[in-house]
């Protein structure tokens, strides 16, 4: 692993145990192995390495998820791998994940601007919106349907996560959850 894979790592796990405010970058680099020098060189400020370190973790997530879909699915096969397919990601990648919750509820969402980002929230909003102009979900709009998948997708995970289900119980339950949030959206 190269130092700032090793920062990104160590930033992680101290993040998601201390916080933002609770994790100085001097822990970081410490953790690290860093020296603080070297960690303000590939993130001039603590601001940088946490909108950075988001960034990475989502295109990961998002790379995965579209690897899984297949070219020519209809929408709701679109929609379940996706919803699925980001569910197990979050289940295997627990610290990253709950890393994008707690981003999500900080200041620091406001600072983010990554091209590749946007990217990707515009082909998710363009899918929805295509699903809405065929009329296969509901016409709403869709910042409101992205938000209510999320959330379905946080949720799930939180009760999985707490839940003791062997993992037939665990798949079931992840397929009934799509399918009551299908219901919801058609």
């Amino acid at each position: 692993m190269d130092k700032q894979q090793e920062i990104l790592a160590a930033a992680l796990k101290l993040f998601v145990e201390n916080g933002f405010h609770g994790t100085p970058t001097s822990k970081i680099a410490k953790e690290a192995g860093v020296a603080n020098g070297t960690l303000f060189h590939y993130y001039p400020t603590k601001d940088d390495l946490i909108v950075s370190l988001y960034i990475s973790i989502k295109l990961r997530m998002a790379t995965h998820i579209a690897e899984q879909i297949t070219d020519g699915a209809d929408y709701k096969t679109m929609f379940k791998t996706q919803f699925i397919q980001a569910l197990y990601w979050a289940m295997e990648h627990q610290a990253e994940f709950q890393y994008v919750q707690q981003f999500y509820s900080s200041p620091y969402q406001a600072m983010l601007q990554s091209a590749e980002l946007q990217q990707i929230m515009d082909k998710n909003c363009h899918d929805i919106q295509r699903a809405i102009d065929d009329k296969v979900i509901k016409d709403l709009p869709v910042d409101y349907i992205f938000t209510m998948i999320s959330s379905h997708l946080n949720g799930i995970h939180q009760y999985l996560k707490n839940a003791n289900l062997d993992e037939k119980k665990q798949n079931e339950t992840i397929a009934q959850t799509f399918g009551l949030l299908w219901d919801m959206l058609t």
